[in-house]
């Protein structure tokens, strides 16, 4: 099972260091990880994206919970949840593929940014599956290269 997990940090040096590193003690890898700054400048807030851990992940949650730089810690996989992930994405195109890629960008709604002789740039937000989905479809045309954000994460409602 894939696991969102949300933390309120303080924003200091090495507060990602000390969370990744109980993750890494106890052999759990990330799916992804992104942190910024909240409306608070000094607070954080780390979300990190965990699979196939079910059986050993409350305890990695409770080491974590004990940090001094933890305000809050949430599993959001347990509640209400919206995700997003953004891309930039490189993409080869010829004279003969330009209008089957562009048509690519227009059904994931990807936007255009950067144009070159020989590629195009596109960037997307969406959920995991519709960034998946458009790297798919853009593989037979030649990914140059490929950046992801990792997933952000907020609680549905007002919670």
């Amino acid at each position: 099972m894939k696991h969102t997990i949300s933390a309120l940090v303080k924003n200091r040096v090495g507060v990602v260091a000390d969370v990744t590193d109980v993750f890494k003690r106890n052999g759990v890898n990330f799916k992804s990880i992104s942190c910024a700054e909240t409306e608070e400048f000094d607070v954080s807030r780390l979300v990190i994206t965990v699979e196939n851990h079910d059986g050993q992940l409350e305890n990695v949650l409770d080491q974590v919970r004990q940090l001094d730089s933890i305000a809050e810690l949430d599993d959001l996989s347990r509640k209400e949840f919206v995700d997003r992930e953004m891309a930039l994405i490189k993409v080869g195109f010829t004279r003969e593929t330009m209008t089957q890629v562009m048509q690519i960008f227009e059904v994931f709604r990807a936007n255009v940014i950067g144009m070159g002789q020989e590629t195009i740039s596109v960037e997307i937000t969406g959920d995991e599956d519709k960034v998946d989905g458009l790297i798919k479809m853009l593989r037979p045309h030649g990914i140059r290269s490929l950046c992801r954000t990792g997933v952000v994460a907020l609680k549905r409602g007002d919670e």
